[in-house]
């Protein structure tokens, strides 16, 4: 019998009506209807006229990979079909069956778009769009002033905090039209991202002081300066150096290599443990008032949750005069809505004096902050003071940098669809990741303490809009860039109260978490080997990260200080020790007890469109075929412990399907095939296509939008 538990676990994975394409547990054959399996003896009896030879033996499993029994005539259904009644199979041999099949059944509704990608509104339409899209991404980035600033040991009243939120602004506008015009071309929104706050956080607490022990209040307001800009020019540089790394997996390919290694259960742990790790932040600002958080958590939900279908009558201006038309306005602002309602609120208690003078949740603690920000002011680089770089800081960042391009693939697709634009090609996402990475090193340079990422949340806007314009997202940037320089105003938003800003918290923090929990939708979840793959890296990950935090000593050497400090950054940072225990635990633990069928043994009898069926099952040396309970529903063939093991053994981690690399390696493989006339148009730069043509070596070029090879698949 086989020694892994694993075996026994995934048995019923073998029950009549399993398909490769429904992994859903069925009853066993003897509830369905008391059939009774076929015995040996009667199998090979009526297989005797209908096939070509016997029943394969191991060695000529084993020694004659090209040996395949083949029925006589191959337009007769075979019992096995007759038996499991399997109407309409898919014919997993003919890929571009089921391609279209997925198409016809799933209408993107790019025909009811009312501007595709490709077209552009009147001028003025788009600005006011582009104005939507700004304050759709307001909510997510404002938050992010409020996380890093107070780690920064910035005070409350201090106008740096406007001026960095206005830097990020900034920033984000010019990052957004390059990715919208030579990146991948798509309509979206690229802003700060929490990914960098885990490693930020790492950072700060291992190569400073706590903000406490300084007692800021005692120092002059140039000694404060300096305090926080050190700092701030730590991260810089950590930033800018990591930065080079998504560029150079970007721009050279190589992002096809990395993702053959990187599943979707090596993902769960990287980008949930972003959301875990911050719920102390998150605590802490809404314990700063209860009520007003709750109050806060209660309306985003309701908006995003309840009535984000709900449609209210806009008036709008056209030459047939004034009209109304209909926006899900809860659906497209759920955070700014909450975010005003909230603070509404809090200055109604204000002024009618129900709140003490000590409370959190007054609007009058940071009056000062605007009164002494200036209406203008433009951000330049090195804006800090001349960024500084550590190998400790450079490689925690790494682990934020990794998570930002894992989120942004999913996201070119998402919103490549909701565009009305085809799949994206392997050159766009190349192109893509790398300026993504060029975008994270402005932000270093001009000084945003974060990088850059693509927004989620705008692509949702696409979908409720129907406008999927590229030329929108370019006046949309210009309108991020024209809010960065005002200052006043960037000050004034990030007076918002704490209790406010610590219920958003709440919500956004949980929803990066089920984000990131949501790649296991694919996986075998009864398998014991995956809950270990999945379960270990996110506990671990939390403990070992938070024990070092409380015992920031613990790993100290005399003789290599440096390495020391970059042991101690990389285990602070939860999303590194959570991602790499995921990427190593699910490329080397061993699935089911078995030799899979891949490219070195040939498939016996029953093909992928027979369900539960798909092996040669060796039993004490005589083989049993078709279904049975003790089969397990994978094509393979096994050995039974009298038998030695053969090929790879116990190093191969378990199936495809069982870590649920098919729909993820389906996605990357869609943009891989010959780019048609439309692709092309998409994805083409916006002049030199012409000279591009004409010369082949670009062909080679993995950003350029001829780019034919390259392309890396990981073998088993």
């Amino acid at each position: 019998m086989c020694d892994n538990p694993a075996y026994i676990e995934d048995k019923d994975r073998a029950s009549p009506g399993y398909s490769p394409n429904n992994p859903r547990r069925h009853s066993s054959s003897s509830h369905n209807g008391g059939r009774q399996l076929p015995s040996l003896s009667s199998i090979l009896s009526e297989k005797e006229a209908a096939t070509s030879g016997a029943l394969p033996t191991l060695s000529s499993i084993l020694n004659n990979k090209e040996q395949k029994p083949q029925l006589k005539n191959s337009g007769q259904t075979s019992d096995a079909a007759s038996f499991l009644k399997i109407e309409n199979a898919p014919d997993y041999d003919n890929p571009q069956e089921t391609s279209e099949n997925r198409d016809d059944d799933d209408d993107d509704g790019a025909d009811k778009l009312l501007y595709s990608i490709e077209e552009n509104p009147p001028w003025y339409l788009a600005l006011c769009l582009g104005l939507q899209h700004f304050l759709t991404m307001v909510g997510g980035t404002v938050t992010i002033p409020y996380v890093l600033t107070p780690a920064l040991c910035i005070l409350p009243h201090d106008p740096a905090r406007g001026a960095i939120l206005g830097t990020i602004f900034f920033v984000s506008g010019i990052v957004t039209f390059l990715q919208s015009t030579f990146g991948t071309r798509l309509p979206i929104i690229q802003g700060g991202t929490f990914a960098f706050f885990v490693p930020t956080f790492a950072i700060l607490h291992t190569s400073f002081a706590s903000c406490e022990s300084l007692n800021l209040t005692m120092l002059t307001e140039e000694q404060q300066q300096e305090e926080w800009q050190l700092r701030m020019r730590e991260v810089q540089g950590a930033i800018m150096v990591s930065s080079l790394f998504q560029i150079l997996i970007g721009f050279t390919g190589l992002i096809g290599l990395l993702v053959s290694f990187i599943t979707p259960l090596a993902i769960v742990p990287t980008v949930s443990l972003i959301g875990l790790s911050l719920f102390d932040v998150a605590v802490d600002k809404a314990s700063k008032h209860w009520g007003i958080s709750f109050m806060t958590i209660a309306l985003l939900i309701l908006f995003s949750q309840y009535l984000r279908n709900i449609s209210l009558p806009i008036p709008t201006y056209s030459k047939q005069g004034v009209r109304f038309i209909k926006v899900q306005i809860f659906g497209l602002f759920p955070v700014l809505l909450a975010i005003l309602l909230s603070w509404a609120t809090c200055g109604i208690l204000t002024a009618t004096g129900a709140l003490s003078e000590d409370s959190h949740a007054r609007t009058d603690k940071s009056s000062d902050l605007i009164a002494n920000s200036p209406w203008v002011r433009v951000p330049y680089p090195g804006q800090w003071g001349t960024p500084t770089v550590s190998a400790a800081g450079v490689f925690g960042m790494l682990a934020g940098v990794l998570a930002s391009i894992l989120e942004s693939i999913g996201d070119y697709y998402a919103c490549a669809r909701l565009s009305g634009a085809p799949p994206p090609p392997r050159h766009a996402i190349n192109r893509g990741i790398g300026m993504e990475g060029l975008g994270c090193l402005l932000a270093g340079v001009w000084g945003t303490c974060n990088g850059t990422t693509s927004y989620s949340e705008n692509i949702g806007a696409i979908g409720l809009t129907k406008v999927g314009s590229r030329r929108v997202i370019q006046f949309g940037a210009a309108v991020m860039v024209l809010v960065g320089i005002l200052s006043k105003f960037c000050a004034m938003i990030v007076t918002i109260p704490e209790p406010v800003v610590g219920g958003i918290f709440c919500v956004m923090f949980a929803m990066i978490t089920a984000v990131g929990i949501s790649s296991i939708q694919y996986v075998d979840l009864n398998s014991s080997r995956n809950l270990f793959v999945l379960g270990f890296p996110i506990f671990f990950g939390l403990a070992l990260s938070k024990w070092l935090e409380e015992h920031p000593d613990a790993i100290h050497s005399e003789a290599v200080p440096a390495l020391t400090q970059i042991v101690t950054v990389l285990l602070k940072t939860s999303m590194f020790v959570g991602g790499f225990l995921g990427v190593l635990l699910d490329n080397t633990i061993p699935g089911v007890c078995c030799v899979r069928l891949n490219n070195t043994i040939p498939r016996v009898f029953l093909n992928n469109t027979i369900p539960g069926a798909c092996c040669v099952r060796l039993n004490n040396t005589i083989p049993r075929v078709f279904l049975n309970n003790t089969i397990p529903g994978v094509c393979c063939v096994r050995l039974n412990n009298t038998i030695p093991r053969v090929f790879l053994n116990n190093t191969i981690p378990g199936t495809d399907k069982e870590r649920g690399l098919v729909h993820w390696k389906k996605q990357m493989d869609e943009s891989e095939g010959e780019a048609t006339e439309v692709t092309s148009k998409t994805y083409d730069f916006p002049f030199g296509m012409t000279f591009i043509r004409r010369i082949s070596f670009f062909e080679k070029v993995p950003f350029c939008p001829t780019f034919k090879s390259w392309t890396f698949k990981k073998t088993t």
